[in-house]
């Protein structure tokens, strides 16, 4: 027999007793308060499982524990026990195939999100390869907070929306000067490249956020500092960050600038190509690519044909910067 014992309402109540049945509607007391129907019940050696498709979003869920409504304590599964209703053979049969037609759907798109991520991981990583100095010991990193605190229930929690690189650092201390400098690198966190101590958060005990430069852990933009073990770590976990459109911010410095190159146009009687700066690690090959596609892939050349030119949307091939003079070299001999 297997018991569950409800601390608060002190109650024990056996979970291997079946309290509703197939087709049955259900309801979410808390939270939510969503109705759902019973389409499949279970018994094992741990109790009984009832298996459940929410009535509006048509979503799968699993509960072992279903009271009964009139006996309410507390946020939990429940049945009508005055009431009781019920959807036909028919009903149920139609939220299953919706909800089986849905899981499908959203199966798909979650491995189409993994391949758009390899994807930018890709290029994220060999921005890394390329520019993460060899000395250093972390990079700082600026994240955009959302609030997810539910007072409630009093819960006090946030998710990170987004995240851009900010800067690399020689050391792993903490210092918000450091701090304040990179700041100033992002027009979203410039207002915190100026000094303020209220903005200087030193969390490091137990169950703190640690140390983090921002006017609150729960929402808007938070600066903190990620010590990183070794280049090729660093590498895979800020790979999707590094490869994003818009996820890095480093100044680039006197040199660089000298020597960087907006824009290159190469032409000849029978083909035209034209390199740009894409963002602050790649580049972008318009033209007349088409039968040299082959080698620009094998250069490393990721083609779209939905790039941003010139206030529109033209077919091109991204490459990270470090390409620029080998597809300079190929392309000039092309055109010749």
């Amino acid at each position: 027999m297997t018991k569950q014992f409800l601390l608060f309402a002190g109650k024990e109540i056996d979970t291997d007793t079946q309290t509703v049945s197939v087709n049955q509607i259900v309801q979410l007391e808390g939270y939510s308060y969503s109705k759902y129907v019973v389409y499949e019940i279970k018994k094992d050696q741990w109790g009984v499982h009832y298996k459940l498709i929410n009535l509006k979003d048509y979503s799968f869920h699993t509960s072992e524990l279903i009271r009964p409504l009139s006996e309410k304590f507390g946020i939990g599964m429940y049945y009508d026990d005055k009431n009781p209703t019920f959807k036909t053979n028919e009903e149920v049969a139609e939220l299953l195939a919706k909800a089986q037609a849905k899981q499908v759907d959203e199966m798909e798109q979650q491995r189409a999100e993994e391949k758009r991520r390899e994807a930018v991981k890709v290029i994220g990583r060999e921005w890394l390869r390329d520019n993460l100095p060899e000395d250093t010991k972390a990079i700082i990193i600026a994240c955009l907070k959302q609030n997810e605190s539910d007072s409630q229930t009093d819960y006090y929690g946030a998710s990170t929306v987004r995240t851009v690189i900010l800067g690399f650092s020689k050391h792993t201390r903490d210092i918000f000067s450091e701090m304040r400098k990179c700041a100033s690198n992002f027009e979203e966190t410039i207002h915190l490249s100026e000094y303020n101590q209220a903005y200087e958060n030193r969390e490091k005990y137990s169950m703190g956020k640690g140390y983090y430069l921002g006017e609150s852990y729960y929402s808007g933009w938070i600066i903190k500092k990620e010590p990183i073990g070794n280049k090729e770590q660093a590498v895979e976990g800020f790979s999707y960050i590094a490869g994003c459109s818009d996820g890095i911010h480093i100044k680039p410095n006197r040199h660089e600038k000298e020597n960087e190159q907006a824009s290159i146009q190469i032409e000849s009687d029978n083909l035209c190509f034209e390199i740009v700066d894409y963002s602050e690690k790649a580049i972008a090959l318009f033209g007349d690519t088409k039968e040299i596609k082959d080698l620009l892939k094998a250069m490393g050349g990721k083609f779209n044909p939905r790039l941003s030119h010139n206030e529109q949307k033209h077919a091109g091939w991204i490459f990270s910067k470090n390409k620029r003079s080998e597809l300079n070299t190929i392309l000039n001999l092309k055109a010749e």
